[in-house]
């Protein structure tokens, strides 16, 4: 989306299961699009947005849209929670930090269900991938593909049907590899505890290390439910800590005066550099600062007179939040989401790849 020019569409809008539901998110988009008209959005752009309304508040609780000036839809996505507030913005880039932010709420992660017959495995993978689940069973794992359903939309999930003893082992076998192919970050169980020794005793140590045990059953007896807001809990508190530590090690390289840029400024040029290992930023949605931005992601400046210095003949001004995040994306840093912070100076910060030397970033 950042390499499409612009300008484009971003929406980000409500759509709450109520009653008449379909309604009240027309009438929120209504007086977002009037917002929008006046801002200067073609009439294409907000028509490609129509359709999509109809059904949203089945899909989850917010809608997010990016649309060209064409009307060409960039890319549309539904959420389980509400946004902060309706957002609707018509600029030079889009505005995708919410979207990221969803993402990194929902890392990959693994829910076994285990007994001394089998297992199911269901993995849940980031938003934005398809949905599809994958049923395995038997010793010659016959594989005939299936419509998602169940107790998830975003899984796949394999049935291993084996004597028990020796299925713990192939249980492990199978959750390792699923593990690795999606990046797990989370690895909920529950299930026999017999067989839930053996599998852990089978796993691989970095396997194991992020596997959970919750209380549960492989049979149909109302359990999963108790277990998939086990899996939630357990996934939110492991994303808060990935944050909480991003933050702790921000902060000692600022103690240090060694791998850390703080505030815009700093950012900025470290951007600038390709220095930028993690992009560490808040984003309020009324938070309405610029930047100027040129043709490639690294040319990036507050103010225009640099890039023109460095050849931009026509330096663009775009919302700060999303061409540091243009930037960041450019130059491969990795981009992290964090609440207010007040070790952030402007909302930014960055870890650094390397050092300037002499102590500071």
């Amino acid at each position: 989306m950042f390499a499409h020019d612009g300008p484009v569409l971003s929406v980000y809008l409500t759509t709450e299961p109520l009653e008449n539901a379909a309604q009240h998110t027309k009438q929120r988009w209504r007086s977002l699009r009037q917002e929008l008209e006046a801002t200067g959005a073609t009439g294409e752009a907000l028509d490609a947005v129509e359709p999509l309304l109809r059904e949203a508040h089945t899909k989850g609780r917010c809608l997010s849209v990016f649309v060209s000036s064409s009307g060409e839809i960039l890319h549309q996505s539904s959420h389980p929670d509400p946004p902060h507030r309706d957002v609707g913005r018509w600029a030079e880039l889009p505005s995708l930090v919410p979207l990221i932010e969803w993402r990194q709420s929902s890392p990959p992660h693994v829910v076994v269900l285990i007994d001394r017959l089998g297992a199911d495995l269901v993995v849940f993978e980031a938003f934005g991938v398809p949905d599809f689940q994958l049923e395995v069973e038997g010793d010659e794992d016959p594989v005939r593909k299936v419509a998602p359903g169940g107790w998830s939309q975003r899984r796949f999930q394999q049935r291993a049907e084996n004597t028990w003893e020796a299925n713990a082992k192939d249980v492990a076998d199978r959750l390792a590899r699923l593990a690795e192919s999606v990046s797990s970050r989370v690895i909920v169980a529950a299930g026999d505890v017999r067989a839930l020794q053996l599998m852990r005793e089978a796993l691989p140590h970095q396997v194991n290390d992020i596997v959970h045990e919750v209380d549960g059953s492989r049979s149909p007896d109302g359990s999963v439910d108790a277990i998939a807001k086990e899996a939630v809990k357990l996934v939110a508190t492991a994303v808060a800590h990935d944050t909480a530590d991003l933050i702790g090690k921000f902060r000692e390289e600022i103690g240090q005066r060694d791998r850390a840029a703080n505030g815009p400024s700093a950012v900025i040029d470290a951007l600038c550099a390709g220095q930028v290992e993690a992009l560490l930023i808040h984003d309020d949605p009324d938070d309405n600062r610029t930047a100027w931005i040129g043709p490639e992601a690294h040319y990036l400046s507050l103010e225009p007179g640099p890039l023109k210095e460095m050849g931009v003949d026509a330096p663009v001004e775009a919302r700060l939040t999303d061409a540091l995040t243009r930037a960041a994306v450019g130059t491969s840093a990795r981009i992290r989401v964090v609440p207010s912070a007040s070790v952030l100076e402007g909302a930014v910060g960055a870890i650094l790849r390397w050092s300037n030397g002499n102590g500071e970033a």
